[in-house]
């Protein structure tokens, strides 16, 4: 029996880095553990996220969370008790600086760290300070989501630019930035960041949104994992972005099996992220989607994840108006009613 892996490339590279394949685990409560990681890289991954830093837990340790509860936008007074306990998190930013030396210790694959926030205030200091822990790279996972009927949205995108590229400006180290899909010009707000030097784009974070609890009347936390649903709004963005913009693209949200990644790739990803599906199926499955995708590649005559890269992108298909409006029509003509 032929050998797969030694037949067919699965190698790629992201943020400058070259990896053995394009499978990497995202930040999540996951990383938090280096025994957990261990076993990523035992399994196949060819490189991680850590859990975030967030930036309640920098103003905590300045003494200054007082101040972002009541300068944000994004939560209102009643809000304030809300927080979770965020040093006990994960041990607070000297922990993670720590943790990521640990890692550094534990593995070969590359560490990528990952600052949760919006304003600039301590992540300079940490994202220097993350470079100097060791991590290869800084994910900046910018969580903002504005109420504020005075802001607009130029504000809001002149705000991610100008963090990005106060944090690019401080570090040596590549940086990706993760994205919601919310934005009015996708496109533009890329290559806007592109110019502020963000290395890559990470598509798309998932907002969280809370849930209402009728019988004590509160607003709660309401934590849904992902599904394969998840994955065409990332497939179409990536698809428009490849070849229009510099930075490496990453698609995050909705990776479950093998034809996923397949799918990213072609879309013109990089890497494919995931947090989901190993929650669900445990590490090991990484190995499991790896074997699954060497079978798919060797059934379909693929040499290397770079023949595929982009091949489905908007660029490269020969009907490019499968990704707009045009498309509309023909779609919603085909359902046929039961």
């Amino acid at each position: 029996m032929i050998d797969l892996s030694k037949t067919i490339d699965l190698s790629t590279t992201y943020l400058g880095l070259k990896l053995k394949n394009p499978l990497v685990p995202s930040a999540s409560p996951m990383c938090e553990d280096v025994g957990n990681i261990r076993r990523m890289e035992d399994n196949g991954a060819a490189a991680v996220v850590l859990h975030s830093l967030f930036e309640e837990q920098i103003a905590l340790e300045s003494n200054e969370l007082d101040r972002f509860i009541s300068a944000g936008e994004a939560v209102g007074a009643e809000a304030a008790t809300q927080f979770p306990d965020m040093l006990g998190y994960n041990r607070g930013p000297e922990g993670y600086l720590k943790h990521i030396r640990k890692v550094k210790e534990a593995v070969r694959i590359p560490v990528i760290a990952s600052l949760n926030g919006v304003s600039v205030g301590g992540w300079l200091r940490f994202a220097k300070e993350m470079e100097q822990a060791g991590a290869d790279a800084l994910e900046l996972n910018i969580y903002y989501i504005p109420v504020d009927p005075d802001v607009t949205g130029e504000q809001v995108e002149r705000k991610y630019c100008d963090l990005v590229h106060e944090v690019r400006t401080a570090v040596r180290i590549p940086v990706a930035v993760k994205l919601g899909p919310y934005f009015s010009s996708m496109v533009n707000m890329a290559r806007r960041l592109d110019a502020a030097g963000a290395d890559g784009l990470v598509l798309f974070n998932r907002f969280y949104q809370p849930d209402f609890d009728l019988e004590a009347l509160e607003v709660v936390p309401n934590l849904i994992l992902s599904n394969q649903y998840e994955l065409l709004l990332r497939l179409n963005w990536i698809a428009v972005l490849y070849g229009n913009v510099r930075p490496d693209l990453a698609l995050t949200g909705g990776v479950h099996a093998a034809t996923d990644v397949v799918k990213a790739m072609m879309a013109g990803a990089k890497v494919a992220m995931m947090t989901s599906a190993l929650l669900k199926k445990g590490i090991t499955y990484l190995d499991t989607l790896l074997t699954e995708l060497l079978v798919w590649m060797g059934d379909h005559e693929y040499d290397s994840i770079r023949q595929m890269q982009g091949s489905m992108s908007r660029n490269a298909v020969p009907q490019p108006q499968a990704f707009e409006r045009a498309n509309y029509m023909k779609v919603i003509s085909s359902y046929a009613m039961g």
